[in-house]
């Protein structure tokens, strides 16, 4: 098809997801099955954007698809929503203080909207379509600007008392740590997220006080070149410090999931987002990590640690799917 040119769109049961980033707000047509029929990405920066703002690139982003007959949105947001799927109650990246999101969105769009976390939307997809589809007990972390976590339970979404669950990014593992844009210090995404991986990278390469021939013509010819995405690229190429640095996250990410599997006891631990591209170089440290920090081990079983398999698109999939049931919910 050629590009911009739409498909037609009849099934009165789709829904329109929007999946928000620390870089990009993406947004997708999706059909019962999980299908991204339609598909839109905005390079809108809205860290520590103010409310209007992003809500600006919400709507431009759903009509990017979406001119039909009303039909159920769903927003996948990183912060606290609440069970209702109307107010954020607070976003570490966009300044959302009890932010009436889904009410502000309906008026401007006209249409049913759900708010959900976006760590929760992804658990959803690949609990309904993904990499663990039907899993009883899974608990799913995302790896990007933070660690976002999801827990589906029974066939739902467990989202707490208050519709905070699952933001386990926020745990404290280093006392007096690395100051979080929580307020917090040494939470758990400052040593197991893309820029806990950036960090890595940078305070290594200081430390040699040399350049790196590899790293060089890979365009990182100083530690304040580093990107996350760049390191990735390297350990994948089989460049050895960049290997270093993502088995040092995820050792990091498994010390954390031995904490998770000790409380929860879940069925699957999924692990998703932009950091997740590492693959088996990143997993593999985290399971020998969960390994060794896990309580009673030897005399337990335990809930294997699997890669996403819906990649980027798992937050808008499963906001869709998530505001469709709202829809039909509430009809």
């Amino acid at each position: 098809m050629p590009h911009g040119e739409r498909a037609p769109l009849t099934d009165s049961a789709l829904a329109v997801g929007v999946d928000i980033g620390g870089t990009t707000v993406s947004a997708g047509v999706v059909d019962p099955a999980g299908r991204v029929r339609r598909l839109t990405q905005s390079g809108t920066p809205l860290r520590q954007a103010e409310p209007r703002e992003a809500e600006d690139a919400i709507v431009a982003a759903v009509r990017g698809v979406w001119d039909g007959p009303e039909v159920a949105i769903g927003v996948g947001a990183a912060g606290f929503v609440d069970v209702g799927g109307r107010i954020v109650r607070f976003a570490p990246h966009v300044n959302w203080r009890n932010e009436p999101l889904a009410d502000r969105l309906r008026a401007r769009l006209g249409r049913p909207v759900h708010v959900e976390n976006d760590a929760n939307a992804a658990a959803w997809a690949e609990y309904r379509f993904g990499a663990v589809r039907e899993e009883r007990r899974l608990l799913m972390l995302t790896l990007g600007t933070g660690i976002g976590g999801g827990l589906v339970y029974g066939g739902r979404v467990e989202r707490g008392a208050h519709g905070m669950a699952g933001e386990f990014g926020h745990m404290n593992v280093v006392p007096g740590g690395r100051q979080c844009e929580c307020g917090n210090r040494g939470c758990w995404e400052q040593y197991a997220s893309g820029p806990a991986l950036q960090r890595e990278a940078r305070e290594r390469l200081l430390a040699l006080a040399r350049p790196v021939t590899s790293w060089v013509r890979a365009g990182i010819d100083r530690p304040e070149a580093v990107t996350g995405e760049g390191v990735g690229e390297l350990a994948q190429a089989g460049d050895p410090l960049a290997r270093e640095v993502v088995a040092a996250v995820g050792t990091w990410l498994g010390r954390g999931v031995a904490d998770l599997v000790a409380a929860l006891d879940p069925g699957t631990v999924v692990v998703g987002g932009g950091v997740a591209q590492a693959g088996e170089l990143l997993l593999e440290p985290a399971r020998a990590a969960l390994h060794s920090h896990l309580s009673g081990r030897g005399y337990r079983d335990h809930a294997p640690i699997v890669l996403a398999s819906l990649g980027p698109r798992a937050g808008l999939v499963g906001a869709a799917d998530l505001a469709r049931l709202a829809a039909r919910a509430n009809s």
